[in-house]
Protein backbone atom coordinates (compact mmCIF):
# COMPACT_ATOMS: atom_id res chain seq x y z
CA UNK A 1 0.00 0.00 0.00
CA UNK A 2 1.19 3.51 -0.89
CA UNK A 3 2.08 5.68 1.91
CA UNK A 4 -0.11 8.33 1.19
CA UNK A 5 0.48 11.90 3.07
CA UNK A 6 -2.15 14.79 2.68
CA UNK A 7 -0.58 18.18 3.57
CA UNK A 8 -3.28 21.42 3.96
CA UNK A 9 -3.73 24.25 6.68
CA UNK A 10 -5.56 27.49 7.29
CA UNK A 11 -6.05 29.79 10.08
CA UNK A 12 -6.29 28.62 13.82
CA UNK A 13 -7.76 30.23 16.81
CA UNK A 14 -4.24 29.49 18.94
CA UNK A 15 -1.54 29.17 17.27
CA UNK A 16 0.08 26.52 19.32
CA UNK A 17 -3.22 24.38 18.60
CA UNK A 18 -4.88 22.78 15.39
CA UNK A 19 -8.50 24.51 16.13
CA UNK A 20 -9.14 25.95 12.39
CA UNK A 21 -11.08 28.67 12.49
CA UNK A 22 -13.27 27.95 9.19
CA UNK A 23 -13.13 24.25 8.42
CA UNK A 24 -14.41 25.01 4.62
CA UNK A 25 -11.59 27.42 3.92
CA UNK A 26 -8.40 25.17 4.37
CA UNK A 27 -5.76 25.57 2.00
CA UNK A 28 -5.31 21.87 0.75
CA UNK A 29 -1.50 21.62 -0.90
CA UNK A 30 -2.10 17.89 -1.76
CA UNK A 31 -1.82 14.27 -1.52
CA UNK A 32 1.95 12.78 -1.69
CA UNK A 33 3.02 9.62 -1.90
CA UNK A 34 5.45 9.25 0.66
CA UNK A 35 6.48 11.94 3.31
CA UNK A 36 9.23 13.13 1.70
CA UNK A 37 7.38 14.70 -0.74
CA UNK A 38 4.70 15.41 1.97
CA UNK A 39 7.49 18.03 3.94
CA UNK A 40 8.55 19.70 0.87
CA UNK A 41 5.66 20.87 0.06
CA UNK A 42 4.25 21.68 4.06
CA UNK A 43 7.51 23.62 4.18
CA UNK A 44 6.89 25.32 1.26
CA UNK A 45 3.55 26.21 2.28
CA UNK A 46 4.41 26.91 6.08
CA UNK A 47 7.24 29.58 4.38
CA UNK A 48 4.73 31.68 2.60
CA UNK A 49 2.79 32.14 6.18
CA UNK A 50 5.76 32.69 7.89
CA UNK A 51 5.06 36.03 9.22
CA UNK A 52 1.00 34.91 9.95
CA UNK A 53 1.17 33.36 13.75
CA UNK A 54 -2.25 32.42 13.29
CA UNK A 55 -1.97 30.09 10.14
CA UNK A 56 -0.89 26.47 10.43
CA UNK A 57 0.34 23.77 8.06
CA UNK A 58 0.13 20.23 8.80
CA UNK A 59 0.94 16.77 7.41
CA UNK A 60 -1.26 13.88 8.03
CA UNK A 61 -0.41 10.39 7.43
CA UNK A 62 -3.49 9.26 5.54
CA UNK A 63 -2.11 5.56 5.53
CA UNK A 64 -2.49 5.67 9.42
CA UNK A 65 -5.76 6.30 8.84
CA UNK A 66 -6.78 4.21 6.39
CA UNK A 67 -4.99 0.70 7.98
CA UNK A 68 -4.39 1.86 11.66
CA UNK A 69 -2.67 -1.19 12.87
CA UNK A 70 0.15 -0.94 10.54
Amino acid sequence: MSKLHLVFGGRVSDPQGLDFVDPAGLDVVGIFPDYASAEKAWRGAAQRSVDDAEMRYVVVHLHRLLEPGL
